[in-house]
C-alpha cells in the first residue's frame, strides 16, 4: 500500500539563533533541540523522559515523520523559508546546529531531519523568504509549536503562495524606517532626479491635525511639493490611505496639491488591491533595497 505523505512545519528560531535558517538551507536539514543527555527521550522505555510542555508534542511528531514526507520551515512574522522532502532521520543522534560554547556546552538544535529542498518552489535567492498573505497564513495552532503537522490539503495553496514573486521579501527585517527617511532627506536625488528638500522649514517639519508627521517633504524639478512616506516592509492598502490622507490635509493647509511617493521594502510586484488603491489615490510606489558591500582596507 502506497504511503500517504504528510506535511510537517518546523519553526526556525532566527530571533534566538541568528543565521539558523541559512544553516538549515546550506546543510539541507531542519533541527530541534531536547537532547537525550538532558533526559529528553524519544520514548519512555526504559527511561521516563522529562515532561517538558514543548517536548512531548514535538516528540510525538518526530516519531511519526517518515522519509518522503514534506517539511516547510516557518519564520517569525508569517513568513516561510522553503519546502523540502525528508530524505533521512537523524533524530536519535546529536549533531548541534548551534556550536558548543560556554553558554551552550552541548550546543543546540542537534536532532536533525535531513531534507531535499524543492528548488521549484519559492525564490531562488537565498536572501529572500516568503511572506504569507492572510488567506494562506498558518493558524495559531500551526504557528506556535516547534514541530506540528499541517493538513496535506494546504500544500497546493502554500506552493502557489511561495511561487508568487509578490510574496517574496527579505529575510532580514531591520528597523530602519527612520534611517531611510533621514537618507532620503539628505540625498533626495537618489529617489528621483531633481528632488530637493522643501525650502520652507515649516513645511519640512509638517505635522498634521492628528499629530502624525510626514516622513519627508521635498520639491521636485517643477517645484511641486512631494510627500514621501517610508515603510520598511510590504506596503498595505492602509499605508496608501495614510499617505492619501496626508495629501488631502496638505492641500487644506497649504492650498496646493502635492505628489505622494510611498517607499517600501516589500516586493517590486505589488498586490492587486494595493496597486489599485495607489492608482486611485495617484500615489507613486517605489521599492527600496539595501545592499552592503565589503572591501578589504589597506
Amino acid at each position: 500500500m502506497k504511503q500517504t505523505k504528510r506535511l510537517w512545519k518546523f519553526y526556525c528560531q532566527e530571533d534566538k539563533h541568528p543565521g539558523m535558517w541559512q544553516r538549515w538551507l546550506k546543510n539541507q536539514c531542519v533541527a530541534v533541540g531536547w537532547a537525550d543527555k538532558w533526559c529528553y527521550y524519544l520514548s519512555d522505555s526504559p527511561r521516563r523522559s522529562k515532561r517538558n510542555h514543548g517536548w512531548i508534542p514535538a516528540r510525538n511528531c518526530l516519531n511519526q515523520i517518515k522519509i518522503g514526507d514534506y517539511v516547510i520551515v516557518s519564520l517569525h512574522g508569517n513568513r516561510v523559508g522553503r519546502l523540502g522532502e525528508v530524505t533521512k532521520l537523524e533524530i536519535d543522534e546529536w549533531h548541534p546546529m548551534v556550536p558548543e560554547s560556554r553558554n551552550e556546552p552541548d550546543g543546540e538544535k542537534g536532532r536533525r531531519i535531513l531534507v531535499r529542498w524543492d528548488s521549484a518552489t519559492g525564490p531562488d535567492n537565498r536572501d529572500l523568504v516568503v511572506k504569507l498573505s492572510e488567506n494562506v497564513r498558518l493558524n495559531s495552532g500551526e504557528v506556535r509549536p516547534t514541530v506540528v503537522e499541517i493538513g496535506i490539503e494546504k500544500l497546493n495553496k502554500l506552493r502557489q503562495a511561495m511561487n508568487d514573486p509578490k510574496n517574496w521579501v527579505s529575510l532580514f527585517e531591520f528597523p530602519y524606517e527612520q534611517s531611510l527617511s533621514d537618507y532620503i532627506a539628505a540625498f533626495p536625488h537618489r529617489l528621483e532626479d531633481g528632488l530637493l528638500p522643501h525650502p520652507n522649514i515649516r513645511v519640512r517639519e509638517l505635522k498634521f491635525a492628528n499629530q502624525k508627521r510626514a516622513d519627508v517633504v521635498l520639491t521636485d524639478k517643477d517645484d511641486k511639493p512631494v510627500i514621501v512616506e517610508c515603510k520598511q516592509g510590504e506596503p498595505t492598502v492602509a499605508n496608501v490611505k495614510q499617505l492619501a490622507g496626508y495629501l488631502t490635509q496638505f492641500k487644506k493647509r497649504e492650498g496646493e496639491t502635492a505628489r505622494g511617493i510611498l517607499v517600501h521594502g516589500g516586493s517590486q510586484k505589488l498586490r492587486v488591491e494595493v496597486r489599485r488603491a495607489a492608482q486611485k489615490a495617484r500615489i507613486e510606489m517605489v521599492q527600496f533595497t539595501v545592499e552592503v558591500n565589503f572591501l578589504p582596507s589597506n
